[in-house]
């Protein structure tokens, strides 16, 4: 029997995880409930947007007339720096502190962009000035991981459409990076080399899962991918946090970030919504030779704009299911840009 073809576990080494591919369901009748698209085009500038320059933002703070990045202060922070409660260990009901901060960093000062229609160049200004933003909060010892992220589009939860990015430095290291530490370091204790780093050279001669590469990075989709066209990028060098990216580098992901964004657009014919970030390695001082720097993204799309893929019933009670196949899904993805040539 082919995986291909008929149902198979595999097993997320990034996690530890296990995720259920069902390639056959893909036959039955019914998809997934159709969703509106929203095809209206963006305004340059728009007066009603809180992070559009000179607007006045909820707080009643006013923007400075910036072009390019500009970086402030989540007016409604999910972490405070003061938020201090003492610590419960009692059965059951188990409390601790967790203070940080939020910061939001815009890309650009044009409301109708995107990191997949923005110029390569704006973009590795976009990431150096998160680079420098991660570097001045890695640096404090109050926290223990710094998380970049974006949310883009109504779908997942994105309160405006300004071309934008969340950092939140938290006391604690979150649950996804403390998963990938355990895997990460207990390879990295048995072999002596990074598993990200030698997962990335078995891809890469495998081919199945590529959807891009250049002389940096490479985007591909995970063989335990669980959403339908999730990607991830990673390094071909070894370094484990982009503090430590080259110039090179940051353009290098810039163009890798615009290539694989623009594809989901070109796959789904509309402004694909996504959630994606970076992962590093935790702000704890530690040098973490286990750790390869890399970046998560996860679209919710299933087979077109209008049908959403939801993660229910099975997948929240059971484990994570797919239908698609992430070499399929890689495919779909190389197809939509048989014609790009940037």
């Amino acid at each position: 029997m082919s995986i291909r073809d008929h149902s198979h576990a595999r097993r997320n080494q990034l996690t530890g995880e296990w995720v259920l591919v069902s390639p056959h369901r893909t036959l039955r009748p019914w998809q997934g409930q159709i969703e509106e698209v929203d095809t209206e085009a963006a305004p340059e500038h728009d007066p009603a947007c809180y992070l559009c320059p000179g607007n006045e933002r909820a707080n009643g703070n006013v923007n400075p007339a910036y072009k390019g990045s500009f970086v402030f202060d989540n007016d409604f922070s999910a972490l405070s720096s003061d938020s201090v409660i003492e610590a419960d260990k009692s059965p059951f009901f188990e409390t601790r502190s967790e203070a940080g901060c939020c910061r939001v960093v815009c890309y650009s000062e044009r409301h109708d962009l995107r990191i997949a229609t923005m110029p390569i160049d704006d973009i590795a200004v976009a990431i150096e000035t998160m680079i420098e933003e991660f570097r001045a909060l890695d640096s404090q010892a109050a926290y223990q991981y710094v998380q970049v992220f974006e949310n883009r589009g109504q779908m997942m939860g994105c309160s405006n459409s300004h071309p934008h990015a969340q950092i939140w430095a938290t006391e604690h290291l979150p649950n996804e990076p403390l998963k990938e530490l355990v895997s990460q370091r207990a390879y990295y204790e048995e072999q002596q080399t990074p598993l990200l780093a030698d997962y990335l050279q078995v891809e890469l001669a495998s081919g199945a899962r590529l959807v891009c590469e250049n002389d940096s990075f490479v985007g591909l989709v995970p063989y335990w991918a669980v959403w339908p066209f999730e990607a991830m990028i990673l390094p071909r060098r070894t370094f484990s946090s982009p503090g430590e990216m080259r110039t090179g580098e940051i353009r290098a992901l810039a163009g890798t970030l615009r290539y694989l964004l623009s594809t989901y657009d070109r796959l789904f014919g509309v402004q694909a919504p996504y959630s994606m970030g970076f992962h590093p390695r935790p702000s704890d001082g530690d040098e973490h030779p286990e750790w390869l720097f890399h970046a998560h993204i996860y679209p919710p799309l299933l087979r077109s704009a209008n049908v959403r893929k939801h993660l229910v019933g099975f997948e929240m009670l059971g484990m994570p299911q797919r239908d698609l196949t992430p070499e399929v899904a890689a495919e779909k993805m190389r197809a939509a840009n048989s014609k790009q040539t940037d």
